[in-house]
């Protein structure tokens, strides 16, 4: 017998229901500087192991969320246009299902009328393109009753300065890749699917190490030189469902299996940062800058002896440091999957004597924090907040005797829902 409309599962397709799709190509300038180049060699040379790595599309749980830290990425919101709604935003989610099927397989795709070409060379270089809903969607199409309650916006810390233009939207894309042009190929095919449905909000682009950079894998660092994301939840922790993925009874019914990502730009000012000597940044860290491994010896993974008292009496680990502060068991059990990107925007004059002041570096972390709820990001903010290592937090700096500040923010930020990932079975095109 077949499903009543009670019984079929929730899906995107069936969340927005169908419409038909438009579309309407964007423009981009640029400009570009000449050069004479060697002339390319005439022997055919196979795709190296970062072009040919390929992510699928059609799979349970989106791509994109456990995928391995990609080299490249942009995160983007969109604000649907003004008089657009439930059926404008179906036919959207659809075009983008289908182009991002097609991107991740290494195809051209028509997004727009035409493929701009920008990729043509290059393999799917491990390329994941991810959707989620903000907020505000709900409501703009209708569909208040659907919306998840862990969608409430999170409150501002003692650290965060958020700029609201440059945060939230009604919906989230997050496009990473292990090549650069593979990644702003896939971005300016879903800004040119968006065509009137949808307009750009805010966007944000980032970098990591290329894979191959190093000897062997590491853990990648970020631009305080510090190894980041040590203790990140791995898909082969028995717990990790669990602290990734909304649970099957989790409510509403069409978020089961899916998650909700927090996303956070940090400021970092790393003027002040790199003044502090190795040993200080150690200390605001909790870890070596060397290796990772905790103050307390051993390796990257080993677990810190928080209770360890050196020669002079103090914690070898301060109470503030980063790697204490931060730790799930310290913050009620919360944890979180960090998907995180460096940013690097510009130089920017600070003070009033503009000629003799410094040029305080405005770089960062855009990160994507995954959980099965939101709230659990507050314990941890709230810590960050309140005793905050990358936000605001005093730091003793050896030889110096006096305190310094080591200040950084939050400077945008937002949640989406991202629900399960489509089925081949149900097709691209209906925007599963």
């Amino acid at each position: 017998m077949a499903d009543t409309p009670l019984q079929r599962p929730v899906t995107r397709r069936r969340l927005l229901g169908t419409a038909g799709a438009t579309g309407l190509a964007l423009g981009v300038a640029g400009a570009a500087a000449g050069y004479t180049a060697a002339a390319p060699s005439e022997t055919v040379t196979p795709l190296t192991l970062v072009g040919s790595r390929r992510e699928m599309f059609h799979v349970k749980h989106q791509p994109g969320i456990t995928t391995p830290l990609h080299a490249r990425g942009h995160l983007i919101a969109f604000d649907l246009a003004p008089g657009a709604g439930r059926k404008e935003a179906a036919a959207l989610l659809r075009r983008w299902s289908q182009t991002a099927a097609r991107l991740m397989a290494g195809e051209p795709a028509p997004a727009g009328g035409h493929d701009t070409g920008i990729a043509l060379d290059a393999g799917p270089s491990a390329l994941t393109v991810t959707f989620g809903f903000g907020h505000s969607f709900f409501a703009r199409t209708g569909l208040e009753k659907q919306r998840p309650v862990a969608l409430d916006p999170l409150p501002e810390f003692s650290s965060d300065r958020l700029d609201a233009r440059r945060s939230n939207g009604d919906l989230w894309v997050q496009i990473g890749a292990d090549d650069a042009l593979v990644a702003f190929h896939a971005l300016r095919a879903v800004q040119k699917d968006a065509g009137q449905a949808a307009r750009v909000r805010w966007q944000m682009d980032g970098f990591n190490r290329s894979p191959g950079a190093t000897e062997k894998p590491m853990t990648t660092r970020n631009l305080m030189g510090q190894i980041d994301g040590t203790n990140n939840p791995a898909p082969s922790d028995e717990d990790f469902a669990a602290r990734v993925r909304v649970p099957a009874d989790g409510d509403p019914a069409w978020m089961a299996g899916g998650s909700y990502v927090v996303f956070r730009r940090i400021r970092m000012l790393l003027d002040d940062w790199e003044k502090l000597s190795v040993a200080g940044q150690e200390a605001v860290m909790g870890r070596r800058k060397s290796d990772g491994a905790p103050l307390t010896g051993g390796t990257e993974t080993t677990e810190p002896d928080l209770e360890r008292v050196g020669k002079d009496g103090d914690l070898v680990i301060p109470l503030n440091a980063h790697a204490r502060i931060t730790r799930p068991d310290q913050n009620g059990g919360a944890a979180m999957l960090r998907r995180p990107f460096s940013y690097h925007d510009r130089h920017r004059r600070r003070g009033r004597a503009r000629r003799r002041a410094a040029l305080p570096l405005l770089a960062g972390r855009p990160a994507a924090r995954l959980r099965p709820r939101p709230a659990q990001a507050r314990p941890g903010r709230r810590a960050l907040g309140l005793h905050p290592a990358r936000g605001e937090r005093p730091v003793r700096r050896p030889g110096r005797g006096a305190e310094g500040r080591v200040r950084g923010a939050g400077t945008a930020g937002g949640v989406a829902a991202c629900p399960v990932g489509g089925r081949r079975h149900e097709g691209a095109a209906h925007g599963d």
